[in-house]
């Protein structure tokens, strides 16, 4: 028996679902919800954000609906994840913002 504390249901589809978003590719926190079912934007956030430091869920591949990169904390998670979709070749404009028509995953919701 394991110690580690069970994922949620719900989270563990959070999970596959973002799996499932291509390298190079955007989705927002909403279409990832809405995919899930019985579940909300903040909701995809929060199951992201209690990802294992190190986990290879591409967790940077979800953003806002602005198609900007949501704050956390201090900044330094937001670097990152813009480091992270840079090196994927994701592009942003002089506002921060990706441009779904081009980056992203799915059409609008």
């Amino acid at each position: 028996m394991s110690d580690a504390p069970a994922v949620p249901p719900v989270y563990a589809r959070v999970i596959e679902v973002v799996r499932e978003i291509p390298y190079g590719r955007v989705a927002t926190y909403g279409q990832i919800a809405q995919i899930v079912g019985g579940c909300t934007p903040r909701m995809v956030g929060f199951c992201l954000s209690s990802l294992e430091r190190g986990s290879d869920v591409p967790w940077q591949r979800v953003i806002n609906a602005q198609g900007k990169i949501s704050p956390r904390g201090a900044g330094l998670g937001a670097l990152l994840q813009r480091e992270l979709l840079e090196e994927e070749g994701v592009e942003f404009s002089d506002a921060g913002r990706v441009s779904f028509r081009e980056f992203g995953w799915l059409d609008p919701y």
